[in-house]
C-alpha cells in the first residue's frame, strides 16, 4: 500500500530527527569500542535498543487505548511543538553566531581521553564500564527517537496510520548512520548536524501545530486539510529566517561597540 504525502513527510521528519540522535550516540559507542571493548560497546548499544523498542511498544499502545484521540492529538501536538522548538532554538542561535556549533570530533576525543584514564578489567573479564557508557548514551539519545516515533504514531487521525512511516524513517536513519560509521570507523563529524536540527525542528513544530490544532477543534484550510502543514512549515521557516537576521544584526552591533572601547572607556 502506497504512502500519502503526509506519511512521506512523517518518513522524512522521522529519518532526519533520528539521524541526528544516532550520530550523537554513535560517537560515544565508537569511543567505547576503540578505547575499551567492542564487545561491551556493541552489547550496550543492543541492550539500549531493545529497551527503547519496549518503551515505544508499551507507551505507544497504552496511549492509543487509554486516551481519547482528540485529547491525545492535542497533547502530542503540544509536546511535539515544544520538542521541535528546542532543536529550532539551538539551530537559530548557532546560525546567528550566538552559540558555537557542535563538534563531534572534539566530543569523540574528550570521551576517548576520559575512557582511557579509567582502569581496565582483567583479561577475559567483561568490561562493565564500557557496557554502561554505551548503554546510557544510546538510551539517552534514543529516548528522543522513541518520543518522535510515539508522537507521529499516535498523532494521526485514526491513531495508527503513521506508525509504519515513523518506523521506516527511524529504521533507515539507523541503517545509514550505522553503515557509514562502521565503514569509516570515525566520528561522523561531517554530518551537517545544525542544518538537520534546523530542518527537523521546523517539521516537528509544523506537525505539532497541526495536530494540536486538530485536537483543539481547529478547522484547517486545504483539501485535504493535511496540506495546511506545508503552509505552517513555510510560515515557521520565514519567521526563523527573519529571527536569524535580527540576531545577527544584534551580534554585529555589539561587536562594533566592543571595537571602539578601550580600557580607559569609550572613545
Amino acid at each position: 500500500m502506497g504512502l500519502t504525502a503526509v506519511q512521506w513527510g512523517v518518513v522524512i521528519a522521522a529519518f532526519f530527527a533520528s539521524a541526528v540522535e544516532y550520530v550523537e550516540a554513535f560517537t560515544i559507542v565508537l569511543a567505547v569500542g576503540v578505547t575499551r571493548s567492542w564487545r561491551s560497546s556493541l552489547l550496550g548499544a543492543l541492550a539500549a535498543t531493545i529497551t527503547l523498542v519496549a518503551i515505544v511498544g508499551i507507551f505507544g499502545v497504552s496511549l492509543v487505548q487509554l486516551v481519547p484521540i482528540d485529547t491525545l492529538r492535542f497533547i502530542i501536538g503540544a509536546l511535539l511543538m515544544l520538542f521541535g522548538m528546542k532543536w529550532l532554538r539551538k539551530a537559530i542561535l548557532r546560525y546567528s553566531r550566538v552559540k558555537a556549533f557542535r563538534n563531534e570530533s572534539a566530543i569523540y576525543q574528550t570521551e576517548v581521553t576520559t575512557l582511557e584514564d579509567e582502569p581496565r578489567p582483567a583479561p577475559g573479564v567483561f568490561d562493565k564500564l564500557g557496557f554502561l557508557v554505551s548503554y546510557k548514551s544510546v538510551l539517552l539519545e534514543g529516548m528522543e527517537v522513541a518520543f518522535i516515533i510515539i508522537s507521529f504514531g499516535t498523532g494521526a487521525k485514526n491513531g495508527a496510520s503513521n506508525w509504519l512511516p515513523a518506523f521506516i524513517g527511524a529504521g533507515l536513519a539507523a541503517a545509514l548512520v550505522l553503515g557509514a560509521g562502521l565503514l569509516l570507523r570515525a566520528p561522523l563529524a561531517r554530518v551537517p548536524e545544525n542544518a538537520l536540527k534546523f530542518g527537523v525542528g521546523l517539521m516537528l513544530v509544523a506537525f505539532g501545530s497541526f495536530w494540536a490544532g486538530e485536537g483543539a477543534g481547529v478547522v484547517w484550510l486545504g483539501n485535504p486539510p493535511d496540506l495546511s502543514i506545508i503552509g505552517l512549515l513555510l510560515g515557521y521557516s520565514l519567521a526563523s529566517y527573519l529571527l536569524i537576521l535580527w540576531l545577527r544584526s544584534q551580534a554585529t552591533r555589539q561587536l562594533e561597540v566592543k571595537t571602539v572601547q578601550t580600557p580607559g572607556g569609550v572613545q
